[in-house]
């Protein structure tokens, strides 16, 4: 999304919720990519770190929540650079979404950005937002993303490497071949830059140039029309 404006995650202050599986790994990439991810979370409250959550802090998170299954609260008695923020409930906004940023990767539970937050997000400086959960940002929020023309990309498509990565280990299975992650993860690439390609294409073809959600909606919808046509289902 980013090289479409000639741009990497080089140098990006980026905002991550959620500190399982998806949350994890999106600051071990931002990392290997250049970035800088200063915020997690989990259902009791928010980390931010001004500092960035290094590969040092990743390893201690992954301890913390994969073994230990302790709270991300604890993260702020170990590194003195963040500050904790319990959860809110009388809040109409999540305050994980108000702090500067270019980049925002929300990755712990549906509707977790609605239009306040999403409105922060842009007074914040944040122009690239990319979904790793199952639909974290509600249609309003949705609205203004889209409306705002910033680099949006809807969990359908965003969040795709999952479902990939099942379909490449039932490959490796087949075909009784064993992959390494360094395999796994460059075959996962391909798939996600097509799937890319494919939202920026059909956007543009159906006259919307840029908007993500319409090039995963319909690209979706057109790659399902046609294998029902070629096999003779419609």
């Amino acid at each position: 999304m980013l090289s479409t404006r000639g741009e990497t995650l080089e140098g990006k202050t980026c905002l991550v919720s959620g500190s399982g599986n998806v949350a994890q790994y999106t600051v071990e990439k931002v990392n290997q990519l250049g970035g800088k991810v200063v915020t997690l979370s989990d259902s009791n409250g928010y980390i931010y770190d001004e500092a960035g959550i290094d590969a040092k802090k990743l390893a201690w998170v992954m301890e913390l929540k994969n073994v230990r299954r302790g709270r991300i609260q604890e993260y702020a008695d170990a590194f003195k650079s963040a500050v904790y923020t319990p959860l809110d409930a009388k809040l109409d906004y999540n305050p994980l979404w108000n702090h500067k940023a270019q980049c925002a990767f929300p990755s712990a539970t549906q509707n977790e950005i609605n239009a306040r937050d999403a409105r922060h997000l842009l007074a914040n400086g944040v122009y690239c937002v990319s979904e790793g959960a199952n639909m974290p940002t509600t249609p309003e929020g949705v609205k203004v993303f889209v409306d705002a023309g910033i680099l949006y990309g809807p969990g359908k498509a965003a969040n795709a490497g999952g479902v990939a990565t099942s379909g490449l280990e039932m490959s490796q299975n087949s075909m009784r071949l064993p992959w390494t992650r360094e395999e796994v993860d460059q075959r996962l690439s391909l798939i996600m830059k097509s799937i890319h390609r494919t939202c920026v294409e059909t956007a543009e073809q159906f006259g919307t140039p840029g908007n993500y959600v319409n090039g995963a909606n319909i690209g979706g919808f057109l790659k399902v029309a046609n294998a029902m046509l070629d096999q003779g289902l419609v």
